[in-house]
């Protein structure tokens, strides 16, 4: 299923903090090395392709910050050890032109949310050093390392006021009695009681802490314990599963807190997508919530104006429907107005920052399974376009009078680049060009291919190094997920293109029916219709692209995960001989279960039209369920899960599994107790890419 933008950075973080890797700073080249053993980089990269290995010793780019003064940018990179089976962040800081490139915390464990100090003179973030995670200060050379905070419990993520004079942050506050609250006479009792929903989310299980959003005093670089601002609230802030601190932020005079999140509890919370922005008055204690009326979806990622005048944020209109358009709301304080400023803009919109003078205002949106920047000029409501390309962006900041984003593709992850207000671009950042120029990359191209409805669908076609036209090559037809997820320059550290095509296949990636950045029309459309038109959109791309004389026509497959999974178990009902090989991770194998095992309710509850016992039946519970068709099934079948997958529960892929097995289909079953939805850990996803590959290559090299 799709999750919010994003990304798992604090779990990654939290999950595979490493005490043992140790850095090389190298900032001539303006890159950093993965690791400190050349011989290493030697080894993993000596086949010269993309490998699981060559994947996981790539340091990860994230979260940049500008300083104050626009002159540099803080940023962090993660780097994993397999032997350890853990990762570890560092903070790094550069000139806004790329030079200087220097590494600046080397705690053991991993440095997180690094901000600037309002004065440009100190960064703060987070580290796990002292036993618990708490605020640390420095110089920006990283010299005089300094504990600021010592809160109970420890802090989540914080930000300095404007002023500089406050702090907010975010820690878990026990609000519920657990267990042994309940019986302080059965100390040794292991037990969950639960009366309403939620009571487990995506990979945890509710418990009786929730997250709240706390304001204190910063003085001489200490705090002590905050004011509560949600004292006694049974809800979260940020809104789980995965997002953050965009959706807490201060008014530039540093008076008030804007809060997006939901106010909802049991039923009305799982059934539900109605987050709220709440403005929280610091100086008499009120708050207001300014998207109460005619605001029944989410509502996120709330950002102030510099001058105070306004706030923007994202916006979906339809209740329950977690993947509708993401409209641009911008409230005016002094006139007390609310306005859809992407009215007539087909597409959704996020990441927004203004400019410096409050009159532009900077988003990231998707056009053609492309992430780009884009501007809104607020007093014309005119919308510009202004990177194009094949790629992702997935950041953009201001910097004077340029922009500094985060961009990836299917080939190379991501950077930091530089961009002036015509779209121009220079890569600032090569944080792994060293081992990246020993790899020969996939190369891909563009293809729209006609649909059995007449229209037109964008797809992806991945070949494999050093591809060769006159020879066949196995074929994979890969199914995304979300089900409203875009196929598109993504660099995936699990389901990544260029491993795929380096295993020796070519790989069809379609942007069907249900896939946003092509008008909301066409994201809509496979809502109640899961097995209908978007399936035959699958089907017509495989078999276009199965017509070149470099298709091995006789050993094509087919996979995918989440939805992509439920893919998989319907076209092994209904491939007509097509496929020889089939995986599916985490797929949707029987809709009726799905709609009373998954947490968020509210997603089958719209996609599917209802709920499984609504008379008369939404036609999804049986017109479109797999296991209705498993009498059809022919084709080997790998089939992979996590036991902490609450959004589809493993118990989905043990029925498919479990229904091959009973019909005498070869299949195998790789099952990670410690995983999620995802394979996150270092060496469960090489063995997940090794099965993954050994699985594929029996059933179509032969």
């Amino acid at each position: 299923m799709k999750t919010s933008i994003f990304s798992f950075l604090i779990l990654a973080i939290v999950l595979f903090s490493c005490d043992n890797i140790t850095t090389e700073k190298k900032d001539a080249n303006f890159q950093q090395k993965t690791t400190t053993d050349e011989t290493s980089i030697d080894k993993i990269t000596s086949d010269g392709i993309m490998t699981p290995e060559v994947l996981w010793s790539l340091g990860r780019v994230s979260d940049i910050q500008i300083s104050p003064d626009g002159s540099k940018i803080l940023f962090g990179i993660s780097k994993y050890s397999v032997k350890e089976n853990k990762g570890d962040r560092n903070l790094y800081i550069m000139d806004i032109d790329g030079t200087n490139l220097k590494q600046i915390t080397n705690f053991k464990g991993s440095e997180y949310n690094g901000v600037w100090r309002p004065d440009g003179k100190m960064i703060g973030f987070l580290s796990h050093k002292s036993g618990s995670t708490q605020i640390w200060e420095m110089n920006i050379d990283g010299s005089n390392l300094k504990q600021s905070s010592n809160i109970k419990g420890g802090i989540t993520a914080f930000k300095y006021s404007p002023k500089g004079d406050k702090i907010l942050y975010t820690a878990d506050v026990k609000v519920d009695n657990n267990i042994h609250d309940i019986y302080p006479d059965l100390p040794k009792a292991n037990a969950k009681i639960y009366d309403e929903l939620m009571y487990r989310h995506w990979d945890h299980w509710a418990d009786e802490f929730y997250s709240h959003v706390f304001v204190t005093d910063y003085k001489n670089g200490s705090i002590s314990n905050g004011n509560d601002l949600m004292k006694g609230e049974r809800y979260n802030a940020p809104r789980e599963p995965f997002n953050g601190m965009e959706d807490i932020n201060w008014s530039p005079d540093g008076s008030k807190v804007s809060i997006s999140y939901k106010r909802l509890t049991g039923k009305n919370y799982a059934l539900s997508t109605n987050s709220e922005v709440y403005i929280y008055n610091l100086e008499n204690g009120s708050n207001q919530c300014i998207t109460k009326d005619g605001f029944e979806g989410y509502d996120d990622g709330a950002t102030w104006s510099p001058n105070g005048k306004m706030i923007a944020w994202s916006s979906m209109a339809t209740p329950g429907f977690e993947s509708d358009k993401n409209r641009i709301m911008i409230h005016n304080f002094e006139t007390g107005e609310t306005i859809d400023y992407s009215k007539g803009f087909d597409q959704s919109s996020s990441s927004f920052v203004f400019s410096a003078d409050s009159k532009t205002l900077y988003f990231i949106s998707g056009i053609e399974a492309t992430y780009q920047i884009y501007s809104l000029d607020i007093a014309s409501k005119s919308i510009k376009q202004i990177t194009k390309g094949d790629h992702n962006y997935n950041s953009v900041a201001v910097a004077g009078n340029k922009l500094i984003g985060t961009k990836m593709s299917m080939i190379y992850p991501t950077e930091i680049y530089s961009i002036d207000n015509n779209g121009n671009e220079k890569q600032i950042s090569f944080i792994n060009k060293e081992i990246l120029d020993k790899i020969t990359p996939a190369k891909f191209e563009k293809r729209w291919v006609a649909t059995t409805d007449g229209k037109k669908e964008l797809v992806w076609v991945i070949f494999p190094p050093n591809f060769d036209k006159t020879k066949k090559y196995p074929t994979l037809l890969y199914c995304q997920g979300g089900p409203q997820s875009a196929v598109s320059q993504f660099f995936s550290y699990r389901w990544n293109f260029q491993i795929m095509a380096s295993n020796g296949y070519i790989v069809v990636a379609p942007n069907r029916r249900g896939l946003p950045t092509f008008g909301q029309e066409w994201n809509d459309q496979i809502s109640g219709d899961y097995g209908g038109q978007n399936m035959d959109d699958y089907l017509s791309a495989i078999d276009a692209v199965a017509k070149e004389d470099y298709v091995d026509n006789n050993n094509l497959g087919a996979i995918g995960a989440s939805y992509g999974g439920y893919s998989i178990y319907w076209l092994a009902g209904h491939h007509e001989g097509r496929f020889k090989a089939l995986i599916s991770h985490c797929g949707i194998y029987d809709l009726p279960s799905m709609y009373t095992s998954t947490e968020e309710t509210f997603f089958v509850h719209h996609d599917l039209g209802g709920a499984v016992w609504d008379k008369p039946q939404p036609k999804s519970y049986t017109e479109f369920n797999p296991a209705n068709f498993i009498g059809n099934w022919d084709t080997p079948i790998l089939v992979i899960t996590g036991g902490n997958d609450f959004r589809i529960p493993y118990t989905q892929s043990m029925q498919a599994f479990n229904a091959a097995q009973l019909h005498d289909i070869p299949s195998r079953f790789l099952f990670f107790p410690n995983e999620s939805h995802f394979v996150v850990q270092p060496q469960n996803s090489i063995l997940w890419q090794r099965e993954f590959k050994g699985f594929l290559d029996k059933y179509l090299k032969n």
